[in-house]
């Protein structure tokens, strides 16, 4: 347990920062469209062609994953992720930075798929939950840490300092991982019986439980992707906010509701699973539809709206982090974990964020209206809880889980 403990503390580290590196981007966003006078659009591009490697790259790292050890995987893709990081602050062009930046998502895919699946190696599923609650708190506080430093140091420095910040720790964190960690033997903490649907490939693609939570949160991406990419330009242009004060408010509320609602929707899900198989996929379905009227708040509401409608929605939409990732893993057995967890990630951002920032700046330039860009998160989140309704009948029984 003592390796378990300590593997899921340093992974959840290095995953801190791989948010913090994600979010730097939209905290200086402001300051960098304004030196490479680039419109909404060509801001959108930028995340979306770090979606659009990090997605490419998946399905080969997921092939990686279940046939080498993943423990020289998730230290390489550490190191890479840093490095592209790095090099991100030394450009002085719009092309470079869009290279730099699409760079980084290579590095990211290696571990956002690895990551889980050795995770899932040292916990069974009825603990998934709790474990992937404990790792999945490190994208909210990432993130604000990200809106915080690129907001607050950008402004004082220069766009270029939060990179070279962000991108150091990431390296020492993977030296720690690579000599403190011993890999567990493949599936060892599986409890669940190997059937044909989710034990191979082939069988995946008839697998109910895969695939209402893949495209479920294929769409909670898309919309928290248009959010996240856009949100501090969005309290800048409607809330009169300086760029500073645009990245410590969207921080605090994304460090806030982060904590509170991964901690909250773990505890939930923790209890609730033990009396009902479906809970897991409940909490991310009603969760995701109780938002809809908070993001609708936030985006057309009166000015008054905008902060307590944003505190709101943010925080019903992290109360699925840890639930909805450990239908995820549990719907499929180890030996296709980590070329399922691939697969995931190029459905959820194929369908989501990997587009969406553009499509966003797209509408958000043709009709000179940033507010109807983002409402089309809102058609999203119905979307996204429909399909986890329907998944909820599809949800594997748990061990000492209830009917």
């Amino acid at each position: 347990m003592h390796t378990a403990a300590t593997a899921l503390f340093l992974l959840t580290c290095l995953n801190l920062f791989n948010f913090i590196d994600r979010y730097v981007l939209p905290g200086v966003q402001p300051l960098i469209q304004k030196e490479f006078s680039a419109t909404d659009a060509q801001m959108g591009l930028l995340t979306s062609a770090f979606f659009f490697t990090y997605m490419v790259a998946a399905p080969f790292t997921g092939w990686l994953g279940d046939r080498f050890p993943r423990r020289p995987l998730i230290v390489a893709g550490a190191l890479l992720w840093s490095a592209a990081t790095l090099l991100t602050a030394t450009v002085h062009s719009y092309q470079t930075l869009l290279l730099r930046h699409a760079l980084v998502g290579i590095g990211e895919a290696t571990f956002s798929i690895f990551a889980p699946a050795l995770l899932s190696d040292f916990y069974p599923e009825i603990d998934r939950n709790r474990v992937l609650s404990i790792f999945y708190i490190t994208i909210p506080v990432g993130a604000a840490l990200g809106y915080l430093s690129g907001g607050v140091l950008g402004e004082h420095y220069g766009w270029r300092v939060p990179f070279f910040i962000a991108a150091l720790p990431g390296g020492f964190i993977a030296a720690a991982f690579w000599f403190f960690i011993k890999e567990p033997p493949r599936g060892s903490s599986d409890e669940l019986r190997p059937t044909f649907d989710r034990s191979s490939l082939r069988g995946l693609f008839r697998n109910p439980a895969f695939w209402t939570a893949t495209l479920g949160m294929a769409m909670w991406t898309f919309a928290v992707g248009g959010i996240s990419t856009f949100l501090p330009t969005f309290f800048v242009r409607f809330g009169g906010y300086s760029v500073a004060a645009a990245g410590i408010v969207t921080g605090a509320i994304t460090a806030i509701d982060g904590l509170i609602g991964t901690i909250l929707g773990g505890w939930i899900g923790h209890r609730w699973v033990r009396k009902n198989h479906r809970a897991l996929y409940l909490i991310s379905a009603w969760s995701m539809a109780i938002a809809i009227p908070a993001c609708a708040a936030t985006l057309f509401g009166p000015h008054s709206w905008l902060v307590p409608g944003a505190f709101a929605a943010e925080l019903l939409l992290f109360l699925n982090n840890g639930p909805l990732n450990a239908c995820l893993v549990n719907s499929v057995a180890a030996s296709i974990r980590s070329s399922a967890i691939a697969i995931n990630l190029f459905m959820i951002h194929a369908l989501g964020d990997a587009f969406s920032p553009r499509l966003i700046g797209r509408v958000s330039d043709a009709t000179s209206s940033l507010r109807t860009g983002m409402g089309m998160t809102l058609i999203a989140l119905g979307l996204a809880s429909a399909i986890l309704f329907l998944g909820s009948r599809f949800a594997p029984t748990l061990p000492e889980s209830g009917s």
